[in-house]
């Protein structure tokens, strides 16, 4: 455990650290890397399809259109009453969510249903203003939920009205983290259309008042100590040891991460320090049983992998390079990147700037870590929070939005939806983790990450993954053919 007299002494330089500009709280980014898209196996295969959708369904004014991309795959479908399986589209290109939900292409022949994955406006092709869609905020007002689940209803409506046989086709629809929030949602607002709806990895309550601020980082402890306690002691020492360093001797922070950009000032090691809780949060996320490539290739079980470079105390520069070595396994493992460039923009990803700004303006998620001591000390400041929006975005947030529209925990009246979350992914904070009612299901997955069920599957699940599908499975059959089917 760490002593009260570390950190105090890290509290005390994290303090006195500040950070680039007045306004600054925290980044705002997508996880998600489009450059790797995880191909299908050959034997599955989709066609790419588009849509015209109303650039706004709710006013009246703005009668301009666009083009949304979504994919189907019928290769499985049986056209006399075969269910759809729609995928409600997350933050970033769609194809890449096709090619990670293996479940729904594994689960397709047993069900014989039409598969349809349907991009989120704004990201990937489906941008309203083409090329300037990101230009201001004028042409950013229509990147909201609220929209996007428009966008789905009219395509599900459109594709039941044009597409030969599907007419008398039920809807399920599925979607994981910030689309398995979408997928809840669907079946909220849109019952006549959505027979039922698997949210998996979907953090609904991850809002003011619903969840504790501290629930994500302290999910994260909790993985980092399937590895050991050790690493988290360790962890929770770098801070200090890393702080330690401003402001004589930060090349050595630099070249020990093998950063692309040295660490020159007192900003340059706050943003550090930002981006390596970040860095820890993507690892506890995709904590999967099995080399994977989600957001970074990846061997199994990366926390544990993570903490092998951290299994004895260590202090000081020893320490700083430990927790290095961690850093390079997640962000090159392969060996193939001459440096490592911690700047968000890297990827060149829309997923950064569109969920930032989602972030700040409807899906404003408390953080903060107070209640763990393998992270300093982080408060959740709505109005600190608020004026970097302002700042960096040119937008106010409403805290209490989605609460409201969403209907915050009393969600009892609803019906037909499965919420799956794994305990090792932080995002299981903020998510449903006890059955409201028999129609209201939760299901825990003790080793599993984020949304783990939703992904193919693979010789090295565990047994609870794998009892998790069959559950969902089940359920959905009640939904389509009711009892004992």
């Amino acid at each position: 455990m760490v002593d009260a007299l570390k950190l105090l002494a890290l509290f005390l330089a994290l303090v006195y650290l500040p950070s680039s500009d007045a306004f600054r709280y925290r980044k705002f980014r997508s996880p998600y890397n489009p450059k790797l898209r995880n191909a299908l196996p050959s034997e599955f295969s989709y066609k790419t399809m588009y849509m015209t959708q109303n650039v706004d369904h709710f006013g009246f004014d703005n009668t301009q259109t666009y083009q949304q991309r979504y994919l189907v795959s019928n290769q499985f479908w049986n056209d006399d009453g075969g269910p759809i399986f729609f995928y409600t589209g997350n933050e970033g290109d769609i194809a890449w969510f096709c090619n990670n939900t293996g479940f729904m292409w594994d689960t397709a022949p047993e069900f014989k249903a039409l598969l349809v994955f349907a991009e989120h406006r704004y990201y990937g092709e489906s941008l309203p203003y083409g090329k300037d869609s990101y230009a201001n905020n004028t042409m950013l007002n229509y990147l909201t939920a609220e929209q996007a689940m428009a966008d789905f209803a009219e395509l599900i409506k459109f594709i039941k009205q044009t597409v030969p046989g599907a007419a008398k086709s039920q809807v399920i629809t599925m979607g994981g983290s910030y689309g398995g929030m979408l997928s809840a949602w669907m079946r909220l607002k849109y019952p006549n259309l959505v027979l039922g709806s698997l949210a998996a990895s979907a953090p609904i309550w991850q809002f003011e008042g619903l969840a504790p601020c501290g629930s994500f980082y302290e999910v994260v402890q909790r993985t980092f100590q399937t590895g050991s306690q050790q690493c988290v002691d360790n962890i929770a020492y770098s801070w200090g040891a890393m702080t330690s360093l401003w402001p004589g001797d930060l090349q050595f922070l630099g070249e020990t991460f093998k950063l692309c950009k040295p660490i020159e000032d007192k900003y340059a090691l706050s943003d550090l320090l930002d981006w390596l809780v970040e860095v820890l949060g993507n690892i506890a996320m995709v904590d999967y049983p099995y080399p994977a490539s989600f957001l970074e290739p990846l061997p199994a079980w990366p926390a544990k992998e993570f903490c092998k470079h951290l299994s004895e105390p260590l202090k000081d520069k020893a320490l700083i390079a430990a927790v290095a070595e961690g850093v390079k396994m997640y962000f090159n493992y392969t060996g193939q990147a001459s440096c490592i460039n911690m700047s968000e923009e890297a990827t060149g990803n829309l997923g950064d700037q569109g969920w930032g700004y989602q972030a700040c303006t409807e899906m404003v998620m408390p953080m903060c870590s107070n209640n763990t001591n393998m992270f300093y000390n982080i408060d959740w400041d709505f109005s600190s929070y608020a004026a970097t929006c302002k700042y960096e975005h040119g937008v106010m947030p409403r805290e209490n939005w989605i609460s409201l529209n969403y209907w915050g925990k009393d969600i009892k009246a609803a019906s037909n939806i499965i919420f799956s979350n794994g305990l090792l992914d932080p995002w299981s904070g903020g998510g449903v983790l006890e059955s409201l009612s028999p129609s209201l299901v939760a299901i825990q997955i003790p080793s599993g990450a984020h949304h783990l069920d939703l992904r193919g599957k693979n010789p090295g699940d565990p047994a609870d993954v794998i009892a998790a599908r069959q559950q969902e499975k089940n359920i959905m059959k009640n939904w389509l053919y009711g009892p004992g089917r």
